[in-house]
């Protein structure tokens, strides 16, 4: 049996516990976590963003979301059993264009599965995209020599999971209506009209809305829509930025024209600490419950809602710095710190609830959709142990002196905020690096300079003091004569 017969045949027992029922659960695989403000997802000359927005679908639109969340799990599950079955027996590796005319196209003929033609069409395919992205992902982190994360093996998605989601682009012609100043309605094929809060109007046509259905219950829209970006009003300030678990983030600012120095430290929100106490009871609460019940699944609820708080104020407080600190620098130097490795560390929760990485993700979208330079220091410099007087190796070292906030230079005698000192040398360093980088590109002929041919790039640079034009060129050629035919 060929890998298509396979998935059209759907044999095998390890397989068949996600396949029971038409209205079960799946999640999408490129949905990201989002708040109300915009995410950028690429930057280019221009920017591909999600718009989100709160929907409140009726009670027939959420039985036919809950088909669509369950026919596309099949499918997705559907294309991963056909390629493992292929790979199992040595057959060839199945293209998207073969699965989708065996799984989603001829199986909607067949009795086990002729509930798909229930659902868009659209939906399906993109969750045969999705397996096959999954796929082309897992086999580029195998090639791959860098030290980034690797991605691991496709995985079946199951009925049980919290978070569900379905995409639809526009060839399932999906429309958009204004009802209300902000109240507008979502119209997609074979689920029908969808009621959500236009909290801030769309800037261009979306090119596809995915529907998604959050472990707390909520269901939210998300429109991707393409914008032209805009630079920014120069400030002539620049910064550097030193992340860390005592203080959110350390801000040392300089001002280029007037020299005027200023620094800064952003407090700490620990927003998971400020909720730990409603979300040990809740979990307590959950934990009493007896498992299937419905009682269980409420408490199983409210525990979501408690962690969904936390992300979204968590996530808009990022927001929040990162727009102004783009929106009042230039050039922004900030430490690249191993988020992985400190979370293995006993401070671990402290990490993960100042959710460093996402701040810096901030940084570096928002400067390059508003024109800013945003450079990343190496997480090996040692800006907290450098003078940033006298550049002498003289700082608190390694974990045993984290303690110490505060030092004297042994070398120049001056006294040193730790936070404030590394944000100095975080600045001082990615301006170098900035240099350098400038210096390779004239190197490289990339820049606007006067490195090319021409009678105006060499002639006073060759003459040496008290020499004339003829002199030089005399010199030029014994020096040649010298170099070809040496002594």
């Amino acid at each position: 049996m060929g890998a298509l017969e396979y998935g059209m045949a759907k044999l095998g027992d390890e397989h068949q516990m996600y396949m029971h029922g038409k209205y079960t659960v799946s999640t999408g695989s490129d949905v990201m976590y989002l708040s109300h403000k915009p995410t950028i997802l690429k930057v280019v000359s221009e920017t591909v963003l999600r718009y989100r927005y709160r929907a409140y679908p009726g009670r027939e639109a959420t039985i036919a979301l809950s088909r669509t969340f369950g026919s596309c799990r099949v499918v997705f599950n559907d294309a991963i059993a056909t390629r493992e079955y292929a790979h199992k027996h040595g057959l060839p590796f199945p293209k998207t264009k073969e699965l989708s005319r065996a799984l989603i196209t001829k199986a909607k003929k067949t009795p086990e599965r002729k509930w798909l033609a229930e659902v868009s069409a659209v939906a399906l395919q993109q969750a045969l995209d999705d397996a096959d992205t999954a796929y082309r992902n897992f086999f580029r982190s195998t090639k791959s020599v860098s030290k980034k994360r690797k991605v691991g093996h496709p995985k079946f998605k199951s009925r049980h999971d919290s978070r569900q989601s379905a995409r639809f682009t526009n060839a399932a012609r999906f429309k958009v209506e204004l009802v209300h100043e902000r109240q507008a309605v979502l119209t997609l094929p074979k689920i029908g009209r969808i009621p959500f809060v236009l909290s801030r109007p769309l800037p261009t046509n979306a090119s596809s809305v995915t529907v998604i259905r959050e472990s707390d219950g909520r269901t939210y829209l998300s429109f991707v829509v393409r914008v032209q970006n805009e630079e920014a009003l120069k400030t002539n300030r620049i910064c550097g930025i030193d992340p860390g678990l005592a203080s959110y983030a350390t801000v040392f600012s300089v001002d280029t024209s007037t020299k005027d120095q200023t620094e800064f430290q952003i407090d700490t929100p620990a927003l998971l600490r400020r909720r730990a106490r409603a979300l040990v009871r809740s979990q307590r609460a959950l934990s009493r419950k007896k498992k299937g019940s419905k009682n269980r699944a409420k408490a199983r609820t409210r525990v979501a809602v408690v962690h969904r708080k936390v992300r979204q104020a968590r996530l808009d407080h990022a927001h929040q710095q990162a727009a102004q600190i783009i929106a009042n620098h230039d050039i922004i130097a900030v430490e690249d710190p191993s988020v992985d490795s400190m979370a293995r560390t006993k401070l671990a929760k402290s990490v993960h609830d100042q959710a460093m990485g996402q701040f810096l993700r901030l940084l570096k979208e928002k400067a390059e959709r508003q024109g800013k330079i945003c450079k990343k220091v190496d997480r090996y410099f040692p800006s907290t142990q450098i003078c940033s007087s006298c550049k002498s190796l003289t700082g608190p070292k390694g974990l045993a002196e984290l303690k110490i906030r505060h030092w004297i230079c042994s070398t120049c005698n001056t006294s040193h905020d730790r936070d404030v000192n590394a944000a100095r040398n975080i600045l001082a360093e990615g301006l170098r690096l900035l240099e350098v980088e400038q210096s390779a590109m004239v190197a490289d002929g990339r820049s606007e300079t006067e490195n090319a041919c021409g009678a105006d790039v060499r002639p006073a640079a060759m003459l040496a003091v008290g020499e004339d034009a003829d002199t030089g060129k005399e010199a030029g050629r014994a020096s040649e004569d010298r170099r070809l035919c040496p002594a």
